[in-house]
């Protein structure tokens, strides 16, 4: 990974750090944000064409929008392994 890359992802980290005191709507979208750079630094970082650096940076922006969502119910999906999932509180 370059010292570039390095700097974003540090970047990145600092900005999660911060979302201590932010609403539901603003920790989604920094949520995703995070993710949409975080999926675009990971493609890139593999050497991929500029298709699959667009497929991570919306995939990480989906991920990181539902992981916002999630830490502001509080509510974690726990799989059952037959491919379902049941919520409840987070530990």
């Amino acid at each position: 990974m370059t010292r570039h890359a390095r700097m974003i992802a540090l970047a990145a980290l600092a900005t999660l750090a911060a979302c201590e005191g932010m609403t539901r709507q603003e920790r989604m979208v920094t949520g995703g944000l995070t993710g949409a750079a975080l999926g675009a630094l990971t493609a890139k970082a593999l050497e991929d064409d500029r298709d699959w650096i667009i497929i991570g940076a919306l995939a990480g922006a989906a991920v990181g929008t539902l992981v916002a969502q999630n830490s502001a119910t509080n509510e974690c999906a726990y799989a059952r392994g037959d491919g379902t999932y049941h919520v409840r509180p987070c530990p």
